[in-house]
């Protein structure tokens, strides 16, 4: 699963590889650092040994007696301190008619103790090393040397403790890694700050997609980085040549219906011609020519809103809409005297889709209703988390429940003796379901039948 969501997401990918980045250069860069000190510490500290030997072996005589004198003992305070930590001490080596003598002299800093060093067959001058335990166990760093003086070999020995070496290196390497762990922390801090800066267009993006999507906008708007408006121009060129093909699609239907309307009006009037009234014939043909009509009317309604249902950037005002609708309802039916009453205003709410087929659906059910209705309608428009409630309610005498699903059907009537095609409650539950709606019948709180068109709303 993380592997996954490391995979899908950009954000993950980028702070994932520059965290592992930082993290590896981290742990090079301290054991190099650390591996760097250690070395010159090292080296620092052979290079005084080194420089104390030399001294000792610079001031070392033989009296009258030839016993083993230094003029001028080296010049290191420690030396003096009993169990400092820096020694120094010389042997004889035995020669012809002599036997070896151990400490012939040493430093102050020993004590009661010497230091016990592995022989070895080592060059008149040559420095060696050796590492061996001294006083009280403690571990100590050695450079010794043999010189020969008038055919007397002497062996000089100078010891520190290791601890003199480590313990610096240690305190160094801990002040490191705190450094570079505040650093570390710092980078990834960076890091995170600039994947969130440089993904902040993106979310911009995700805002303007956003707007188009819920229709206050019909382009992708707003400042974009010069390396996103390549995409962002691509897409609004997309959404203006989708725009034009709904367009020329809606061109398209229109022309087709004015095509078929003509020569379908032709045959209706030449089919009920009073000559041919008795001819079974002419009925026929005016039977076929209702039923293509209402074919056409339906398959052209569905073309024209599956054209434009899913297009982005379409906004429509609700109550513009209604208010013609009810304007042009009360003139068709001004005979009946009916009373069409709007709640609440529905100033601010606005259908995401297109004006013409708001138009169609509202029309439709409004018109039902006022073919149904005895004296009153009521429009009640809402909005319920993101969706469009328009509820159309008449007083006339309903629909019984049983019936309901069925006059949603094509061409299906409640009542023959009422004009119409049975194509309206079709075409508008289609209409409301291309656009993510529905629908739904019940009865009303006036007695008759209530519509409620649910659409989405922007």
């Amino acid at each position: 699963m993380n592997f996954v969501l490391f995979r899908n997401s950009l954000r993950m990918r980028l702070l994932g590889g520059t965290l592992i980045w930082i993290a590896i250069s981290i742990l090079v860069a301290g054991w190099g650092l650390g591996q760097l000190f250690h070395q010159h510490v090292e080296a620092q500290f052979d290079a005084e040994l080194k420089n104390n030997l030399d001294q000792l072996t610079a001031q070392l005589i033989l009296d009258e007696q030839n016993q083993a004198l230094v003029r001028t003992h080296p010049s290191d305070p420690r030396l003096n301190k009993p169990l400092s930590g820096l020694y120094w001490q010389i042997d004889r080596i035995a020669g012809a008619g002599e036997h070896p003598i151990k400490a012939v002299l040493r430093s102050r800093s020993l004590w009661d103790e010497t230091l016990a060093v592995p022989a070895d067959a080592s060059a008149d001058g040559e420095v060696h090393q050796h590492r061996i335990d001294g006083p009280q166990g403690v571990a100590l760093r050695v450079l010794e040397r043999t010189v020969t003086i008038d055919a007397h070999s002497l062996r000089l020995m100078v010891a520190a403790n290791e601890s003199l070496l480590t313990k610096p290196i240690v305190e160094f390497k801990g002040h490191l890694w705190m450094a570079l762990g505040i650093l570390g922390v710092g980078l990834s801090f960076a890091a995170l700050m600039q994947v969130v800066v440089g993904l902040a267009p993106l979310h911009s993006m995700q805002k303007a997609l956003g707007r188009v999507r819920h229709a206050d906008a019909k382009s992708m708007e707003g400042t974009f980085p010069n390396e996103i408006m390549p995409l962002v121009n691509e897409f609004n060129t997309v959404l203006a040549q989708n725009a034009e093909v709904v367009e020329r699609a809606r061109t398209q239907a229109g022309n087709l219906a004015h095509a078929l309307k003509t020569p379908l009006s032709v045959l209706a009037n030449a089919a009920n011609a009073p000559e041919k009234r008795d001819d079974d014939l002419a009925r026929l043909v005016a039977s076929q020519v209702d039923t293509v009509r209402k074919q056409v009317d339906y398959h052209l309604s569905r073309a024209q809103a599956a054209a434009s249902a899913k297009v982005p950037g379409m906004r429509t005002a609700v109550e513009p809409v209604i208010r013609g609708l009810v304007r042009v309802m009360q003139r068709v039916h001004a005979d009946r005297q009916l009373e069409f009453v709007v709640l609440p205003d529905p100033a601010n709410l606005a259908f995401r889709g297109e004006e013409q087929d708001l138009q169609e659906m509202l029309g439709n059910l409004i018109d039902n209703a006022s073919k149904w209705a005895r004296s009153r309608i009521e429009i009640q428009v809402s909005y319920e988390t993101g969706k469009l409630r328009v509820s159309i309610d008449d007083d006339g005498k309903g629909i019984a429940e049983t019936e309901r699903d069925h006059v949603l059907k094509r061409g299906v009537r409640a009542d023959e003796q009422v004009p119409g095609t049975g194509l309206g409650l079709a075409i508008t539950a289609d209409l409301a379901r291309m656009y993510g709606g529905d629908l739904v019948l019940a009865k009303s709180s006036l007695g008759g039948l209530q519509a409620s068109l649910i659409l989405p709303a922007v």
